[in-house]
C-alpha cells in the first residue's frame, strides 16, 4: 500500500511537523541542493505553510555559505538566499522527510543507505522525479501537501512500471568547472524545479 506516503504520516520514524517535507541533497550543499530548495520555495509561494523545503550535503562542510554564483543566480530571479548555510545529511533528516530529491544518483543512494525502508519509495533524483511526476496524479486535490503526497505516489508507481531508464538523471557537480558549465548546471536545475513546481501548483 502506498498510503503511508502521505504527508506527516503517523508511521514515520522521524518527528514530523504538519504538512509535507521535501529534502534536497547534493555533495557540498552549496550549489545544487540549496539552489533547488530556494527555487522551489520561490515557485510555491502560496504553499509554504504546508510544504517545508530544506537541503543537505553528503560531504558538507557545516556552516559554509552558498556558492556566490548560485546566490547571484537566485537574486536575479527574485529569490532570497540570505542566511543559507551548509549542513550534513543525516539519517534523522532523511526520516523527517516525505520526499528526498538527490542532485545525482549517489545522493539518492546515500539517503537509501541511511534509512533503506523509509527512503526506498521516497527518494528520487531531481531529474528522475521531474520525469515521472504527472499533475493528473493529484487531480481534484487542492491542499498543496496532499497534492505533493499524491504526486509522489504516482511517481513511485510509474517508476515501478517503467523499467530501467537509460537516460542521464544526474546533475553533475559544478564546483571547479568553467563558468559556462556552472551556469548550464544552474539553468538545468531551474528547468527541473519548474516541472516539479508546475505539477504541485496545478489544481
Amino acid at each position: 500500500m502506498l498510503h503511508s506516503l502521505g504527508p506527516a504520516s503517523s508511521s514515520s520514524p522521524g518527528v514530523h511537523v504538519p504538512g509535507f517535507r521535501v529534502l534536497v541533497v547534493c555533495t557540498g550543499n552549496i550549489y545544487r541542493s540549496p539552489l533547488a530548495e530556494h527555487l522551489l520555495k520561490q515557485r510555491l509561494p502560496g504553499a509554504q505553510q504546508v510544504i517545508h523545503l530544506s537541503s543537505a550535503g553528503t560531504l558538507a562542510a557545516v556552516g559554509m555559505p552558498m556558492a556566490a554564483t548560485a546566490g547571484a543566480f537566485l537574486l536575479k530571479r527574485g529569490a532570497d538566499p540570505s542566511g543559507t548555510r551548509a549542513r550534513r545529511l543525516t539519517r534523522e533528516l532523511v526520516e523527517q522527510s516525505d520526499l528526498v530529491l538527490g542532485a545525482a544518483t549517489e545522493h539518492r543512494e546515500a539517503a537509501v543507505q541511511l534509512s533503506p525502508v523509509w527512503s526506498l519509495t521516497r527518494a528520487f533524483t531531481l531529474c528522475e522525479f521531474a520525469r515521472l511526476v504527472r499533475a493528473e496524479d493529484a487531480t481534484g486535490v487542492v491542499d498543496p501537501a496532499e497534492r505533493f503526497a499524491a504526486l509522489v505516489q504516482g511517481a513511485v508507481a510509474r517508476r515501478g512500471a517503467a523499467g530501467a531508464h537509460t537516460g542521464d538523471d544526474d546533475i553533475d557537480d559544478p564546483v571547479g568547472t568553467h563558468p559556462r558549465k556552472v551556469r548550464a548546471c544552474l539553468v538545468r536545475i531551474e528547468g527541473v524545479v519548474e516541472r516539479i513546481a508546475a505539477a504541485v501548483r496545478t489544481g
